[in-house]
């Protein structure tokens, strides 16, 4: 990875000033969040949708494991996760093992690179310091670690980045702790690092702040770090951009993701 940057010092991407759409829900299935990502990014790479995209939702609760993920991670039986309720997925993206549930604001932008002419590293970059700025806004001073990919304050990990890139088109992306309950992450060693503590914006601050406020806030970071327009659509209309494309670019292809149990994700 490139060297870090400070925050406030990214330099200006080639696509500064372009349109890209947002779409925001709920609460979102995992498994539906992550085959409507598929669809989307390879529409984006065949040029059915014409712009980036940026997704930004909540998940049930659910423990996924990234690339380098494993069960070693996991800190309590598989049994006890299953009694628990809690789906366990084995993901393309990059990293280990994390926990989503409601409280969690993540973002999953859908970006081609090769148009913005924008490296991995940098990206990363960005999706840091947009988070960075976010908790900056509630006079947090949250910062990179050179070695682990996310936020920190202190050595307690206050957001995540876990994407992935195929063709030149991102998915997967960041999650940030709004005011989730953060038990589950004593089930894990987050990101596979033993001995780390989880923490969330409501948490430092000490008072209540919603996912709806910091949703706000990160939206016009984003928009800041990645010079962008952001235009609101519907997931209807999102879908329906999609047309009758049922992402045939990516149909068996080997980079599929899995169920942690073998199981091939559901079609868009």
């Amino acid at each position: 990875m490139s060297e870090k940057k400070e925050p406030g010092n990214i330099t200006e991407p080639n696509h500064a000033g372009k349109r890209w759409l947002c779409a925001e829900f709920a609460l979102l299935d995992y498994q539906e969040a992550w085959d409507f990502q598929i669809s989307l990014a390879a529409a984006r790479g065949s040029g059915v949708v014409p712009t980036d995209l940026l997704l930004l939702l909540e998940h049930p609760q659910v423990f996924t494991m990234g690339r380098r993920g494993g069960l070693e991670n996991l800190t309590v039986s598989k049994a006890f996760v299953q009694a628990a309720g809690i789906p366990l997925l084995h993901v393309e993206r990059g990293g280990d093992i994390t926990f989503h549930g409601p409280g969690q604001l993540v973002g999953y932008p859908i970006m081609d690179l090769h148009a913005a002419q924008l490296g991995v590293a940098d990206y990363v970059d960005r999706l840091e310091e947009v988070m960075i700025r976010t908790a900056a806004h509630w006079g947090l001073n949250a910062h990179r670690n050179p070695i682990n990919p996310g936020i920190w304050i202190g050595n307690k990990k206050l957001g995540s980045i876990g994407i992935a890139v195929r063709r030149g088109i991102t998915f997967h992306g960041f999650a940030l702790n709004v005011n989730l309950a953060l038990e589950p992450f004593n089930r894990i060693n987050p990101c596979g690092l033993k001995g780390i503590t989880v923490t969330s914006l409501e948490r430092e601050l000490s008072n209540g702040l919603s996912v709806t406020e910091a949703r706000e806030q990160l939206k016009l970071n984003f928009k800041t770090v990645f010079q962008v327009q952001i235009e609101a659509i519907d997931a209807l209309s999102l879908r329906s951009l999609l047309g009758n494309s049922k992402a045939e670019a990516v149909n068996g292809d080997d980079r599929l993701p899995k169920t942690f149990e073998g199981k091939r994700p559901r079609s868009s």
